[in-house]
């Protein structure tokens, strides 16, 4: 058999899972940190859910689902996307009031693999529900922008704009269509077919792109309430200051977005698929599911792409072990591990080779591991002392064994 993973699929194991760890880490603390708590849902969903939330004419339910049908003969879809299942979520949940939600986990469409496009892919993402106010949609990409600033990543650009409310969105819509009749000999048959049953997609075509520039923009025909939101968005994000780009044309790829929508872009991402992440206003979503009318507004950001863009990690650009316990005398080895526990109970990262391999392997597996330090149990235990070693700069003293945690901690810094 092979040991491959099916295609469009990756394994992530260390060195490169480091990265992941830190990624995923950094977006946990800082969602907490803006309030929102974790909530996960199942893998998969009945179809209905993601054919009504996402849209029956968007390419991910037509094209990129997989949909298979359970031994109860229920149509089951693993989740192509979150939100639509976070919106289940929160009606099921019997919730009136707002609700602050943050998720990480693999989501699943049959795409054409390439760089920054999987089959299996992973998103983090909040949802802030039940709440309507232009700040929260500020919030929102404020915490995606902190996110992206505190993992380095650069060359970021956001980029904003607002489909409109209902209303509005009525009036644009026959605007929309008449002038993309009028080229339509001009077109591809997908946004051919677009024209007519979701005619807001025809501005996600790669192909068509350079025959839209006098196409009418979502801005141009708001209504007072939904000029005024969106006013209010930019108005926040200038108090934040967070630099953006209104982009007319911008709509994402979903059908339930209403009102604010935006993207992060990497611009020093060299490949077609540099947007790393994106979300807006989901406002008309719970309706569209059978529940009662909801508010919302939330991101999802792609880690697969996000680590695309950082690029390698430098040489000792991190540390992954605080200390690395090496035994030097087979007699000590049951004090190596009573050290490395004492160290892991400090909260401080710490190994031990379980091998019992020679001095020179262990020191080896301390440089493999990244390790700050290197503790050395041998003959000074006898006088109750431990030999410490910085690795990076090779600078070696001996440390009292009771002072050894705090020395550790010190390094770390």
């Amino acid at each position: 058999m092979s040991f491959r993973p099916p295609k469009g699929t990756d394994d992530i194991l260390p060195p490169d899972s480091r990265q992941w760890r830190r990624v995923l880490g950094t977006f946990e603390e800082l969602a907490e940190r803006y309030g929102y708590d974790l909530a996960i849902t199942p893998l998969f969903e009945a179809t209905e859910v993601f054919e009504r939330g996402v849209g029956e004419g968007t390419d991910v339910v037509q094209k990129e689902m997989y949909t298979f049908e359970d031994k109860g003969g229920r149509s089951i879809t693993l989740r192509p996307e979150a939100t639509a299942s976070m919106m289940r979520a929160y009606l099921d949940s019997g919730s009136q009031i707002p609700m602050k939600l943050a998720y990480s986990g693999p989501m699943f469409r049959y795409e054409r693999p390439q760089a920054g496009r999987r089959r299996q892919f992973w998103q983090v993402g909040v949802e802030y529900l039940g709440e309507d106010s232009a700040e929260a949609d500020v919030e929102v990409i404020d915490l995606g922008y902190r996110f992206y600033n505190a993992i380095g990543l650069g060359g970021l650009e956001v980029q904003v704009n607002t489909l409109g409310d209902a209303e509005s969105r009525v009036a644009y819509r026959a605007i929309l269509v008449e002038y993309l009749t009028s080229i339509a000999d001009q077109l591809s048959e997908d946004s051919q077919r677009r024209i007519t049953t979701n005619p807001l997609r025809v501005f996600d075509s790669k192909e068509d792109g350079d025959k839209l520039i006098g196409a009418p923009s979502p801005v141009d025909y708001l209504s007072d309430d939904a000029r005024r939101h969106y006013e209010q968005v930019q108005a926040g994000l200038d108090r934040l200051r967070i630099p953006y780009v209104q982009k007319p044309r911008l709509v994402r790829g979903l059908d339930y977005y209403t009102r604010t929508v935006f993207e992060y872009v990497a611009t020093g991402l060299d490949t077609a698929q540099n947007a790393v992440g994106g979300g807006g206003r989901y406002d008309g979503l719970a309706e569209v599911l059978g529940g009662r009318p909801t508010p919302a507004v939330g991101f999802s950001l792609g880690i697969d792409r996000i680590i695309l863009a950082l690029g390698e990690p430098a040489a000792g650009d991190r540390t992954v072990l605080d200390a690395f316990v090496v035994v030097a005398d087979d007699e000590r080895w049951r004090q190596g591990f009573e050290l490395v526990a004492e160290l892991r109970s400090a909260g401080l990262r710490a190994d031990i080779d379980l091998g019992r391999r020679s001095v020179k392997a262990q020191f080896k597996s301390a440089d493999r591991r990244k390790a700050a330090a290197a503790l050395v149990v041998g003959e000074e235990w006898e006088d109750g002392e431990v030999t410490a070693k910085q690795l990076e700069s090779g600078i070696e003293e001996r440390v009292k064994a009771e002072q050894i945690v705090a020395w550790v901690a010190a390094v770390r810094g």
